[in-house]
């Protein structure tokens, strides 16, 4: 049997181990990473800017285990819970989230030196503040008119953890926080992902419960871009080593939810064209999120198949690789990540992520037990009056 902890550990080493593993590769199409790295398997892979002059790199270093803002807003989010103690809304996103990512330093692995986590994040995310801070928006409307991304669905495992085995609690304690960062379907990923970490933790949960969560709850385009990976997952899987042909498909697919495909930089002459990139949409999707789900099919359940499939697909693959791990580390525990990339993952980034798991537990154990009290005390008072 899998410990609770030891799922919380899962979680938490997995957000890092696949942020770290997809950060070097980050934007580099299928085809890219091909050329250049052939097939990227371990931690120590040198990024493909490491040679490239401090200010083209924006003054940042990647690899050999160096995470990005997926690990730094989910170890926020984390210690939002230790502040509040107890289930969180949007107002909690525009005060106690703001004053982790733009007031209180921390250790910026990427930078090698302490900052403020917003001075490493993408504009997206500094949105947070600028609508909450300077805008001193209603918290639950800071989502809108955000550029609509996976921002918000990469660090959301935290509140699949606190309602865990509740995926439906999950699934709208994520919705009413994350509509303080972001809207439509960049809202209904965080959503859904959350759903399946809370699935992922039930003992008996399977890959096709997990699945079978997501699409239960999914909405609009955000449910049929999974609804349709998956099932071509499925029809692949006798073809799961001809990579070639499984990305083929899977960008088709996904082509359909965001329309971006490898054309995901931003540059001076793409100024004033307009486009559907990243713009609110009913038909749309975060491309993460249903790719992460297909990968976790196409190999059934493998947690480092599934990841090193999914960071080698290109484009968001620190992102990919964290969505892939929450799900797979809640169901499997800890043990799926060797003491050595543990190792490798707290040296290059200053972190205790045992201990800072360990807490979180805690913390997570007490949200929940306070959950079961009230239960146990409404169903008591419902049997008087039934």
């Amino acid at each position: 049997m899998v410990t609770f902890q030891e799922r919380v550990r899962g979680v938490i080493l997995a957000t890092a181990y696949g942020d770290a593993i997809g950060a070097p590769i980050e934007k580099l199409s299928y085809d890219e990473i091909k050329a250049k790295y052939g097939r990227v398997t371990k931690l120590d892979t040198k990024w493909y800017k490491a040679d490239y002059a401090p200010e083209q790199r924006l003054n940042r270093m990647r690899g050999s285990g160096i995470v990005t803002d997926d690990t730094l807003m989910t170890l926020a989010l984390m210690r939002v819970y230790g502040a509040k103690r107890r289930h969180l809304d949007a107002y909690d996103m525009g005060e106690e989230f703001v004053k982790e990512i733009a007031f209180r330093p921390t250790f910026i692995p990427e930078f090698g030196k302490e900052a403020l986590i917003i001075d490493r994040l993408f504009y997206p995310e500094k949105y947070i503040f600028i609508r909450h801070v300077l805008s001193n928006c209603d918290p639950r409307e800071g989502g809108i008119g955000n550029m609509v991304n996976c921002g918000a669905a990469m660090y959301i495992a935290p509140i699949g953890i606190v309602n865990a085995c509740n995926p439906k609690a999950a699934y709208d304690e994520a919705i009413a926080f994350a509509m303080g960062h972001q809207c439509s379907y960049g809202l209904e990923a965080a959503g859904v992902l959350a759903a399946c970490v809370a699935k992922a933790f039930e003992p008996e949960a399977s890959i096709e419960d997990i699945i079978k969560t997501a699409i239960d709850l999914a909405k609009d385009g955000t449910k049929k871009a999974i609804e349709e990976l998956v099932k071509a997952a499925k029809e692949l899987k006798p073809y799961r080593e001809d990579k070639d042909k499984i990305i083929e498909c899977f960008h088709n697919i996904i082509a359909k939810y965001s329309p971006m495909k490898d054309d995901i930089s931003r540059s001076i002459d793409k100024v004033g064209v307009p486009s559907n990139h990243y713009t609110p949409s009913r038909l749309f999707s975060i491309e993460e999120l249903p790719l992460a789900l297909a990968f976790i099919v196409l190999n059934e359940g493998s947690f480092h198949e599934a990841i090193l499939d999914g960071i080698n697909s290109g484009r968001d693959t620190d992102s990919i690789g964290v969505m892939i791990g929450v799900i797979l580390g809640a169901m499997y525990g800890s043990t799926v990540i060797s003491d050595d990339d543990i190792n490798m993952l707290e040296k290059a980034n200053k972190m205790n992520l045992l201990e800072s798991a360990d807490r979180f537990s805690n913390i997570a154990k007490e949200i929940i037990d306070n959950d079961l009290h009230e239960y146990e005390k409404r169903r008591r008072l419902l049997e008087n009056i039934y």
